[in-house]
């Protein structure tokens, strides 16, 4: 497991989406600012409305790039089966005798990426699934509360 590709993956990903959010931004604020744009009346808002959009798109876009500059900062040591989990763990839990992939990420849950021929979902401490597994280690047996279900895994690979 080559952390350091893995982390270099969800880069790269952020990256593609903060591209589309700062056309998207583009777009929006080119919209906002557009003589067509100009309200005719009190109830024309359309103007208005863009440039709420582009506030919103550039808010995100400054997240994803807070998220790149964290996970560009972010340690890739390998850890060993008896630490516990952190950020910056790469997990791997089996439910049910199916296998899923995790990275314990400073920022951007959610993300996904394909590494070495396998979904990895970048999981945050903030998230209930991260929330739960910080401290857990490799070997341990968890009862996961999860969409207000109880889950029982086992914790197969801490790295």
């Amino acid at each position: 497991m080559n952390k350091r590709v893995l982390i270099k993956k969800i880069v790269a990903r952020l990256a593609d989406e903060l591209e589309v959010y700062f056309r998207a931004a583009r777009a929006s604020r080119a919209e906002a600012t557009h003589e067509q744009s100009k309200a005719e009346n009190k109830y024309d808002t359309r103007g208005l409305e863009a440039s709420y959009l582009a506030r919103g798109q550039s808010r995100q876009a400054a997240e994803i790039q807070a998220a790149i500059a964290a996970f560009e900062k972010l340690d890739a040591r390998k850890l060993g089966p008896g630490e516990p989990i952190e950020v910056g763990a790469f997990v791997e839990l089996e439910f049910n005798a199916e296998k899923t992939a995790y990275f314990v990420g400073p920022r951007a849950g959610g993300t996904e990426v394909l590494h070495d021929q396998r979904e990895v979902l970048v999981i945050t401490p903030q998230s209930p699934l991260g929330e739960q597994l910080l401290g857990r280690k490799q070997g341990e047996v968890l009862k996961l509360k999860l969409a207000g279900a109880q889950n029982q895994c086992r914790v197969t690979m801490v790295a």
